[in-house]
């Protein structure tokens, strides 16, 4: 009896685990039990037992040769992951109605039609681009339209993945190569960029290098410039000077009224400062003139965009510039000095003629003193080429070396009267006007 008992206990209790759905029908219940994951007991011969499985279905969603928005065909592969809804038992009874007794794969097989088909119809409303550009809005919009009808077999959609794109006519390759082909371009324009900006910074330190050249270049010709003219300055005051001093000197051997002398070499001064002064300003007109000359070429290399041959030809032509206007300012400080000086000899002749010119017979008087001497030599010269002199007395005469210094003596006395003859200048009388 116990053994019986057991058996028939045995085989009326049922289970199932957490992943199965038991359906229990018959007599007396009108209508069928659901029990997720737990026991049953079953009344033999009166009611029937049934399972379904819960368990998380995996489905590739293949659409081969499908034609886009545009018309490209294009073949897709989805994956979905779905199973039968346990939690909301009336999704449980509907799919329990839609699935109860068929296998795993029949299953499968309905819910992969479903899903194939709205894939089809998400595919017909968007272009090659956008389901290859943008996957989730492709996956979201199969997943949101199958969702709908697969609630009502009681299907939950957990969710869908676009797996794969392919196509027979390299649309989707050309796609990349095109996307290639711009970063490629994107790429060489960078480094052509870069190569440029390389290019302008070794151009501009290239031309700051230059200007520093040049500037170096008008410094030291403005340098021997300025020398130069210091120089003149210099030459030209000391010519100054000694002419004045040598017309000081000729005055005063003159006698020549000191107090007008001074006056005269004051204004010469004052003229002489003015003369300096319009020099001086002339100096500072042709300095600028210079520096505009020089600085306008080098500020023509900022043009930096010009080629390597025309960078070269106007560094040879602003060198051969700067050294021209080198040997410009050289010659014209020269050529002053050159010239200053021979206006310093000029007005020292000048002024000596004025002095020669206002005294008159004493300044003539002067210079016939100062040549008298140089006279007597020239005529005692003869004697002293004579190796021997023989002296013979006439019947007055004087015997000896004092009858020699007498015949010059004698023509010493006879100069008066032939400077007389010749300039007009009666000696003995300008004499004892100036010692009156």
């Amino acid at each position: 009896f116990f053994t019986a008992t057991r058996s028939f206990a045995t085989m009326s209790f049922y289970t199932c685990g957490p992943n199965e759905a038991i359906v229990l029908s018959g007599w007396p219940k009108s209508q069928p039990s659901y029990l997720v994951g737990g026991r049953v007991f079953k009344l033999p011969f009166i009611q029937k037992l049934q399972k379904i499985s819960l368990n998380l279905l995996t489905l590739n969603i293949e659409s081969k040769k499908i034609y886009t928005k545009l018309g490209v065909a294009i073949s897709v592969t989805g994956i979905a992951q779905v199973k039968i809804e346990s939690m909301n038992e009336d999704m449980l009874k509907t799919a329990c109605k839609q699935f109860l007794g068929m296998r795993e794969s029949q299953i499968c097989d309905v819910i992969s039609e479903t899903l194939e088909g709205h894939q089809r119809a998400i595919m017909g409303t968007m272009t090659v681009e956008e389901i290859y550009q943008d996957r989730q809005k492709f996956s979201q919009a199969v997943f949101e339209v199958a969702s709908r009808d697969l609630l009502n077999m009681g299907i939950t959609v957990v969710s869908f993945t676009l797996q794969s794109i392919a196509d027979d006519h390299e649309y989707l390759s050309s796609l990349g190569k095109a996307r290639t082909a711009e970063v490629h371009r994107d790429a060489r324009i960078g480094q052509s960029k870069q190569q440029s900006d390389a290019g302008i910074k070794e151009a501009s330190a290239k031309q700051i290098k230059e200007d520093a050249h040049y500037k170096n270049l008008i410094g030291i010709a403005e340098s021997e410039r300025e020398n130069l003219v210091k120089m003149a300055e210099y030459d030209i005051q000391i010519k100054t000077k000694k002419a004045d001093a040598d017309l000081a000197k000729d005055l005063q051997n003159a006698k020549v009224n000191q107090n007008i002398m001074h006056a005269n070499v004051g204004v010469l001064l004052v003229e002489r400062q003015k003369q300096i002064e319009l020099m001086e300003q002339e100096i500072i007109r042709r300095e600028k003139e210079l520096e505009a000359t020089i600085k306008l070429p080098a500020q023509a290399e900022k043009y930096r965009k010009e080629t390597l041959a025309e960078a070269a030809k106007n560094k040879a032509i602003l060198e051969a510039e700067a050294k021209a206007e080198a040997i410009k300012a050289r010659g014209e400080a020269n050529a002053f000095a050159i010239n200053a000086k021979a206006q310093a000899e000029a007005e020292a002749m000048k002024k000596q003629a004025e002095a020669f010119n206002q005294y008159k017979d004493a300044a003539i008087l002067d210079m016939v003193l100062e040549t008298l001497p140089k006279v007597a030599a020239e005529i005692a010269s003869p004697l002293a080429n004579v190796d021997k002199i023989t002296m013979v007395a006439g019947p007055n005469g004087e015997i000896g070396a004092a009858k020699i210094t007498g015949e010059v003596l004698e023509i010493m006395n006879k100069l008066p009267g032939t400077i007389n003859s010749l300039t007009g200048l009666d000696m003995q009388k300008t004499i004892n006007i100036s010692s009156i």
